[in-house]
């Protein structure tokens, strides 16, 4: 039996978490390390088994106590939000790989059930560059048995607001382990409560990610259990079939029940696992060519299939139809909605028009159209952006400023700049601030805003191509911050991406730092493509996504490495800060 440690680290938010390390037997210095997650309603307690069936004696294993279970700190069961467990997820992985020295790229995940999920979800939002993970019984769909649970919960919920679900789950319908079963009855730490926010976002996180598993090309091995009495099979099998990964591998162990390494005959699932990890550690193959996803990847057919048009008699073809009339006629009484039509839903103006976030219209009808407008769930996660770019900005400003180098930045799609501004309102020191943009009407209305906030004395605002690797590589002075928001997702091929990105790299001084956005999914992307329209010649406005991997994939080969990634609750927009490196 190997000892643990018991040690606290703090997190994202500077709450400080539980967690048990086991170091390697003969304490040389590691070369890889195991990082476990627990299933729901556990802790890490109940994973000393797992560390020594392993039989990995040399490598260092990490596994935490989720916040608000085991000895972790907060309210039983309870997590601010599950985009808040996976960003803690994050900090964890990265924290275990910085205390043991050893690089993400050798990192192993070992998770199960609701911990599986937390880590599948990190995988597809995050990207982070593991060797691999095994993934048991992952809880992608919840057995309630009760006909219409979900919706009833989600109704209650907001009806009453958030309140607590304890778990139906009898010890003996997780493991035919009696020594299992004992000591789960008879552990205080096990959390049977679980807020209901957080059961409804499991699911809505599970069907993203399992629509979505394409995404991920992270080597991976699913283990199911035959006879699971708490989660569906076929969330799972559909998961594993969508998988983008080079390197994956499926295995149903008949007569398991929920508690997959925990059961009775678990020798079965160890030693398939020993064998994976073997396989991954000893293969020095590269993953997929993700600069050529713009022609290869699942979301180019995605995107080849958003730009074929739909039969007009179809049922999409009358709903989109009656889609883009309501917005040409009713819709019109909305400010938002017309500006959209006029100047088309991805340009500066409407961004603007989102980011001020004031409902306005014609009638009240237009008002009532422009609040539902504003509250889409697109606009939202377009405001979370906002958010996130503010948050970066300043931490690569208080990077630099620590150094005591020059914070000179530039933004070479600014929009009306007001973003960027809001940001830069907080960097007293920044010395010069220069955006740029391809519109003349945005350039001049970034002007005012700029007279209007009094930052004529440091900033200025020129027309310039994002696109142009010469014009970007020239800027002078060289910026040490540079900022490319909500453009890349605009245009689906990867070249001028890449060029855009190495003129950037071009002009930006080692150890300086870029701040860039992507949009790895999108929950409205039909109805985006189908009914609004670009400010490309009013043209629809059909988007390729870029999975997160993509789009760092871009923006290594560039020359600058990812340090850290915000996105929001819904999966839609994340902000990422790179440093360039030589």
């Amino acid at each position: 039996m190997r000892h643990a440690e018991e040690h606290l680290f703090h997190t994202f938010d500077g709450t400080q978490l539980f967690y048990r390390h086991w170091p390697a037997e003969d304490n040389a210095p590691a070369d890889r390390i195991i990082v476990l997650f627990h299933r729901g309603h556990e802790h890490s307690g109940r994973l000393q088994h797992v560390v020594d069936e392993l039989a990995m004696p040399g490598v260092p294993v990490f596994a935490w106590d989720a916040r608000g279970h085991g000895r972790s700190p907060g309210e039983r069961g309870f997590s601010p939000s599950l985009g808040a467990s996976v960003r803690d997820v994050d900090a964890f992985v990265r924290h275990a790989s910085q205390v043991s020295g050893v690089p993400m790229e050798n990192v192993l995940i070992i998770a199960q059930s609701v911990g599986a999920v937390l880590v599948a979800t990190w995988v597809h939002d995050y990207a982070p560059r593991i060797r691999g993970m095994v993934l048991a019984s992952p809880a992608f769909r919840v057995k309630l048995y009760v006909p219409l649970a979900r919706p009833g919960l989600a109704l209650l919920e907001k009806l009453r607001g958030r309140f607590f679900v304890n778990s139906y789950v009898k010890a003996r319908f997780l493991s035919h382990d009696p020594e299992r079963i004992a000591s789960y009855e008879a552990d205080p730490l096990i959390t049977r409560p679980i807020a209901s926010h957080i059961l409804l976002a499991l699911y809505e996180a599970a069907e993203r990610v399992v629509a979505d598993a394409g995404a991920i090309t992270v080597p991976t091995q699913l283990l199911i259990s035959g006879a699971d009495f708490v989660v569906h099979h076929e969330p799972q099998h559909a998961f594993f079939d969508r998988l983008g990964s080079a390197v994956k591998e499926k295995h149903v162990l008949e007569g398991f029940y929920h508690d997959t390494l925990g059961e009775r005959d678990r020798k079965l699932a160890f030693d398939k696992i020993r064998v994976f990890v073997d396989k991954i550690y000893a293969d020095n193959e590269s993953g997929p060519d993700l600069l050529a996803a713009d022609r290869h990847g699942h979301t180019a057919h995605e995107y080849r299939t958003l730009q074929q048009p739909l039969a007009a008699l179809s049922p999409k073809g009358l709903y989109y139809g009656l889609t883009r009339l309501n917005m040409r006629t009713l819709g019109s009484l909305s400010d938002g909605i017309k500006l959209g039509l006029q100047t088309g839903f991805d340009s500066g103006s409407t961004l603007d028009y989102v980011y001020r976030n004031q409902v306005t219209g014609s009638t009240p009808l237009g008002k009532l159209a422009d609040k539902i407008y504003l509250d889409s769930i697109g606009w939202r996660g377009i405001r979370a952006r906002k958010l996130h770019l503010e948050q970066l900005i300043a931490t690569a400003a208080g990077k630099l400023k620590a150094r005591g180098e020059p914070i000179r930045v530039v933004d070479i799609a600014a929009g009306h700049g007001r973003y960027v501004l809001d940001a830069l309102n907080q960097i007293p020191d920044a010395e010069h601030i220069l955006l740029r943009d391809y519109s003349p009407l945005n350039v001049e209305q970034g002007s005012k805003l700029i007279e209007a906030r009094g930052l004529a004395h440091k900033a200025q605002f020129k027309q310039g191509d994002a696109f142009d690797r010469d014009s970007l590589s020239t800027l002078d002075p060289k910026p040490t911050l540079a900022i490319v928001s909500g453009l890349y997702e605009l245009f689906p091929d990867n070249p001028p991406i890449l060029a855009s990105l190495k003129g950037l790299a071009d002009a930006v001084p080692v150890g300086g730092y870029l701040v860039y956005t992507n949009q790895p999914w999108h929950p409205q992307l039909e109805m985006i493509a189908r009914a609004l329209t670009s400010h490309r010649d009013g043209q629809p406005w059909v988007m390729r996504r870029r999975t997160q991997a993509e789009m760092d994939a871009l923006v290594t080969a560039a020359g600058f490495r990812k340090l850290t990634q915000l996105i929001d609750e819904w999966g839609i927009f994340s902000v990422s800060l790179a440093e360039r490196v030589a």
